[in-house]
């Protein structure tokens, strides 16, 4: 896989199409502004419950949004990936450029991932435009997240059955740039989401 991978960053036969539908163009068609909204946060935060809980409110008030949660993704575009350090930088930049695309489609993309590296999310915000990508940092605590434990995760992690677990042997890199924080330990899912859609200058 890495082969391929290598060799398609060179291929001369790669050209991409000049779209001639512009992206504003779609948004237009839509009435709204797409935009990226990326939440990032230890497993166990309430990244994909808020995600959930701001695209049925985005939906309610009819706007065009898909979500694409961390887990479901690994699932599918990704299922070929492990979980070692370069494994998770190819899972971070398909996920991104998967929003873009959606971007470009005129939508308003929800991601729901750890993305626990800096590097990787400033790649993703590179990848957009002046306002299109807003960084939501789910800054509840790894104590908080392994009480809940909603998955078994940090059972296993703790007790040494999974290596390299997020925040306790490989590191989470909170985020210096993000235009939004919640901790969900101290808020409620509807109170969470009301934060988001006031930042999103959203009635």
């Amino acid at each position: 896989m890495n082969e391929t991978l290598s060799g398609l960053d060179h291929a001369p036969q790669i050209r991409p199409w000049v779209l001639s539908v512009a992206t504003d163009a779609r948004a237009a068609i839509k009435g709204q502004q797409p935009r990226c909204i990326w939440l990032t946060g230890l497993s166990g935060a309430g990244k994909s419950t808020l995600a959930n809980a701001l695209e049925i409110q985005l939906h309610q008030r009819g706007l065009h949004t898909f979500l694409l949660d961390g887990d479901n993704v690994r699932g599918g575009l990704c299922k070929d990936l492990g979980m070692g350090a370069v494994a998770r930088k190819e899972n971070m930049r398909r996920m991104a450029e998967v929003a873009r695309l959606m971007v470009e489609a005129g939508l308003v993309v929800i991601v729901a991932a750890i993305s626990p590296f800096r590097a990787e999310r400033e790649a993703a915000r590179a990848l957009f435009g002046a306002g299109q990508f807003v960084s939501v940092y789910v800054s509840t605590s790894f104590d908080a997240c392994a009480r809940r434990d909603p998955k078994g995760l940090y059972s296993k992690a703790l007790s040494g059955q999974i290596k390299d677990f997020t925040g306790l042997d490989s590191p989470y890199e909170a985020p210096l740039d993000a235009e939004c924080e919640i901790d969900t330990a101290s808020l409620s899912v509807e109170e969470a989401t009301q934060v988001l859609l006031d930042h999103l200058q959203i009635a």
